[in-house]
């Protein structure tokens, strides 16, 4: 299993020590994890309830809100029979113990009500001011991936990863850094090559290659028909989408153009305007970007490389959806000091 560091290993074990002493003493547990869950926080619940279960016999409701619709996350899901209950159906009054992943309060990307007591907030993004109200908080924002903590603290207390639990954490730490090959520092390399052994490669490869819903291409060609380049930063918008985590998909995607550096995806869905930030370069910060672009209109987050957000309250109209693209473009070139530069289709219609 992940080799860690001494010191690192013995302040996680410290922590988890008192942390689950904390948990002993409650009743029941539940795990709030970011809407329209990624690889990372189904991994890091995986973990967490592993946890749980192994040191204290005790079970935990895994929570989700909105929609999985990206294919590779589907696979996970199914293959490896990962139980996710819907938010909606959770009476959160219920449980004494309430944890949330890869998220935290009050950051627009979860549906935990306003207000809503949270108890272990266990994250990898940069800390907001209403998650020093909960009582454990871990977030480690050098850390690239979630799901790395959650398998350090396994780790720390020597509990056992089994294959399909294994799997999870590779392919979250796979999925979040492109194979190490974005923002993963230390502790994800070191969890990634450890794990690796004992994944079910078979799985793996489920995962990794699902079939693709017609959908998919669909919407992969109205993007590239509504991409503009203006010099290294590529703006498409891929207009009505039939699920949100698209949006991430097309973006991973669009960055790779040769001669970008820098990429903004947006898709309307359900009266929002779901955004995705992804850039190659480290001058800039796509949180902070993201976060100012949607100023007053939004809500956003992210790290240095990856970021997304939504702008509220954009009905279906062609009309309006057009005008928010323009909006956030506007802002885009204004922070990337690109202000005046001519754009150029990528594909499709002729006219500038």
């Amino acid at each position: 299993m992940p080799a860690v560091s001494a010191d690192r290993l013995q302040q996680t074990k410290e922590y988890t020590d008192r942390l689950l002493s904390w948990v002993r003493g409650k009743g029941k547990v539940v795990i709030v994890v970011h809407d329209n869950p990624d690889p990372d926080c189904l991994a890091s619940a995986m973990a967490l309830r592993h946890l749980f279960v192994m040191k204290l016999n005790r079970d935990a409701v895994i929570t989700f809100s909105g929609m999985i619709g990206r294919s590779e996350n589907l696979a996970m899901a199914k293959e490896l029979e990962i139980p996710l209950t819907p938010l909606t159906i959770v009476d959160l009054k219920d449980y004494q113990v309430v944890c949330m992943l890869d998220t935290q309060p009050a950051t627009g990307n979860n549906s935990l009500p306003p207000g809503t007591r949270v108890d272990i907030l266990i994250d990898h993004h940069p800390p907001r001011e209403a998650s020093k109200q909960c009582r454990w908080v871990d977030i480690r924002d050098d850390y690239g991936v979630t799901a790395t903590i959650l398998c350090e603290y396994l780790v720390a207390q020597e509990v056992s990863i089994g294959t399909k639990l294994a799997t999870a954490l590779f392919y979250a730490i796979k999925s979040e850094t492109q194979d190490l090959g974005r923002e993963a520092n230390r502790p994800d390399r070191d969890a990634y090559l450890k794990l690796f052994p004992f994944t079910n490669k078979k799985l793996l490869y489920e995962i990794t290659h699902p079939k693709l819903p017609i959908e998919y291409f669909l919407t992969v060609n109205r993007a590239l028909e509504n991409t503009r380049i203006y010099g290294n930063l590529l703006i498409a918008n891929l207009l009505e989408i039939s699920f949100p985590e698209v949006v991430a998909e097309i973006c991973d995607l669009l960055v790779r153009l040769e001669g970008i550096e820098t990429a903004l995806c947006m898709g309307h869905y359900n009266n929002e305007m779901i955004l995705s930030i992804r850039t190659t370069t480290h001058t800039i910060n796509a949180g902070e970007v993201i976060r100012r672009l949607v100023a007053g209109r939004g809500t956003a987050g992210g790290h240095g490389m990856t970021a997304g957000g939504k702008v509220d309250q954009v009905p279906a109209e062609p009309v309006v959806i057009h005008e928010v693209e323009s909006f956030l473009a506007k802002r885009l070139l204004a922070e990337l000091h690109l202000e005046g530069m001519v754009s150029r289709r990528l594909i499709g219609s002729k006219q500038p």
